[in-house]
């Protein structure tokens, strides 16, 4: 199962809300993660079911940072707003981070966000589910 994150900053919710419509039929057998207002905006506008987390500013940035560290996450589309302050950008940052560091794919804007689901529709994520057979145990 691909583990899908949606992150929007305020003045991209109507971006994240725009996409996840037109690519319904992608999402709808994948299991979907947000952080709190952005999913519930999308659970308005489309039939999907999405677990939520707090608002990002709230530490849902972090709870998602969780899934990506411990390799639950499969891509995550984070539509961030480069042109305004955020109060929480370490935790922008350290997700961001997170993803490098375990080769998440991540999309931060609309064009990188529709080459990836378009990737995902094709079955190019099928490498994932390797990495989800071989994932090691965790360790102290």
């Amino acid at each position: 199962m691909i583990n899908i994150a949606f992150i929007a900053h305020d003045r991209k919710k109507e971006d994240i809300v725009n996409l996840a419509i037109a690519y319904e039929h992608v999402f709808k057998d994948k299991k979907l993660y947000s952080t709190g207002t952005t999913g519930m905006r999308i659970m308005e506008s489309t039939e999907l079911k999405i677990h939520r987390f707090l608002s990002g500013p709230l530490g849902g940035d972090q709870q998602i940072g969780s899934l990506i560290a411990q390799n639950e996450m499969d891509l995550v589309i984070f539509l961030r707003d480069p042109l305004m302050a955020q109060p929480h950008e370490p935790d922008i940052t350290a997700l961001l981070r997170l993803c490098d560091v375990h080769g998440i794919p991540v999309a931060t804007n609309m064009a990188s966000a529709e080459i990836l689901i378009r990737a995902l529709d094709r079955g190019d994520f099928a490498w994932r589910e390797l990495v989800e057979q071989n994932k090691p145990g965790l360790t102290q």
